[in-house]
């Protein structure tokens, strides 16, 4: 694990713009394939003809980041009904006979970050009940870091693509930076357990090299359990999949946002602790890589032959991954970020592999 208890490395920043990916042919065919990719009746495109748009504050009257946009009726009127129509195909497989008691409540744009996303919060006419769901623009990078949550990770996402438009489920949880404030010096916080759970965390977005996991990009569950509660970390934006060139990006623990938590892992976990909850974490990484291994075979041949990233960051991270595992592994060969995916998967996991039963079938290379 690396140091919890340095503070010198709190200075690696995203990039502050990633360009979008195109989802290529070979992607398509794998979405196809597993029901991921559908007809919709409404496309990111239409959804950015608003008339005009109104800043939207939380509760707390700061600025969200988010805007309340409003469209001219005609455009409003379509739009409400094959939204409602989206949320069916998102949440009932597509049937429709739920459809009359529910309506858009509202239409919001965020300007921040890069898929420039819209949620729309869906109400329940009968009792004002709410949920959301978000429409953005198709990024491949955004993709494979979807599927591979779904399957690397213990949580499950529902998504769907059609050509350029992406649609994803809410995913309900505290927002990182919300929990870190309000929660986190909570007297009923079981900060052992929650400390458990972020070293478990930075395990999983460190072997499926997912970036930017600062506190706004991830939420807490706060799960009640025997005489107190458990906590699950969810990853919520997945723009930055393997993309940047800094390995310490792919770690949690080094961005300041989440300094909180890190000083939580440091006061209450010692080293044998850490390296038991990573060991852990890469166990369980282990078997779902084992169950799925075929889809998960599909995708990173997909990936391995895709472009998601620039040259001189995928150099960078190859050089700075060989070092970090003390020039072992195959590290330097990669030339796409997909194959960099592969070789980490099989470094990490590597021990874990090795103890899987034959029967199970060995992994594909």
């Amino acid at each position: 694990m690396n140091d919890y208890h340095s503070e010198k490395n709190y200075t690696d920043k995203p990039s502050r713009k990633k360009p979008i990916f195109p989802v290529n042919n070979k992607l398509r065919q794998y979405l196809k394939q597993y029901g991921r990719e559908v007809n919709l009746p409404v496309a990111y495109k239409d959804l950015q003809r608003f008339t005009y748009s109104i800043p939207l504050k939380d509760k707390h009257g700061k600025d969200s980041f988010w805007e309340t946009v409003s469209y001219d009726m005609n455009e409003w009127q379509w739009l409400r009904e094959n939204l409602v129509k989206i949320y069916a195909i998102l949440k009932t497989e597509g049937d429709m006979s739920f459809i009359n008691h529910l309506d858009v409540a509202r239409i919001d744009f965020c300007y921040f970050g890069n898929s420039q996303p819209f949620r729309i919060r869906i109400k329940n006419k009968f009792n004002d009940n709410y949920d959301h769901y978000y429409i953005k623009q198709a990024d491949a990078s955004r993709v494979y870091g979807l599927e591979l949550e779904h399957l690397l990770s213990p949580n499950r996402i529902t998504f769907f693509t059609d050509k350029s438009t992406l649609i994803e489920e809410h995913i309900p949880g505290i927002p990182g930076d919300v929990f870190i404030t309000e929660y986190l010096n909570s007297n009923s916080t079981n900060l052992i357990r929650l400390a458990k759970e972020f070293v478990k965390f930075n395990e999983r977005c460190f072997v499926q090299l997912l970036g930017d996991m600062r506190s706004y990009n991830f939420v807490v569950n706060i799960i009640p359990d025997i005489e107190d509660f458990q906590y699950r970390i969810r990853a919520i934006d997945f723009d930055q999949q393997s993309y940047e060139g800094r390995k310490n990006l792919y770690l949690p623990q080094f961005f300041k946002e989440n300094k909180s938590l890190v000083e939580v892992v440091s006061r209450h976990l010692d080293k044998e602790s850490i390296a038991q909850y990573q060991a852990e974490e890469r166990t369980m990484m282990t078997y779902r890589l084992v169950s799925s291994r075929y889809r998960i075979k599909e995708l990173l041949d997909i990936m391995t032959t895709d472009s998601i990233s620039l040259p001189e960051k995928i150099e960078q991270l190859k050089q700075e991954l060989y070092l970090h595992f003390n020039k072992a592994g195959s590290f330097l060969k990669p030339k796409t970020m997909g194959q960099l995916v592969k070789t980490q998967l099989k470094k990490s996991l590597q021990k874990n592999l090795m103890l899987v039963p034959k029967t199970q079938g060995r992994v594909a290379d």
